[in-house]
C-alpha cells in the first residue's frame, strides 16, 4: 500500500503541471487512458515488477508504442492501471 501512496503523492505533486514538467531522478512519467490521457509518475522500479512488464507488453500487443504524446503511454483504464500499481512492492 506503500507504493501506492507514493503514486498518488507523486499524482497530486504533478497534477495541474504542463506536460512538459520535469520527471524526478529514479522516477518516469507514464501516460494512462483510454480517451484522456492522465500522467502518472512512477518509480523506475516497476520496470523490473512482472505485472507492470505485463501492462506493457499487453499494451504494446494491442496498441503498439506509436502515441501522439511521446512518452510511455499505457491505453487502459485508469482503474486498471492503479489496481496493477497498488500491488507492486
Amino acid at each position: 500500500m506503500g507504493v501506492f501512496r507514493g503514486l498518488m503523492s507523486a499524482k497530486k505533486i504533478f497534477q495541474g503541471r504542463s506536460m512538459a514538467a520535469s520527471t524526478p531522478k529514479g522516477f518516469l512519467a507514464v501516460y494512462v487512458g483510454e480517451s484522456q490521457m492522465k500522467r502518472y509518475i512512477v518509480p523506475v522500479s516497476y520496470l523490473n515488477q512482472p505485472s507492470f512488464r505485463a501492462l506493457l507488453s499487453q499494451s504494446e500487443q494491442e496498441f503498439g508504442f506509436d502515441h501522439p504524446m511521446g512518452g510511455l503511454t499505457i491505453p487502459c483504464p485508469e482503474d486498471t492501471f492503479i489496481t496493477v500499481t497498488s500491488q507492486l512492492h
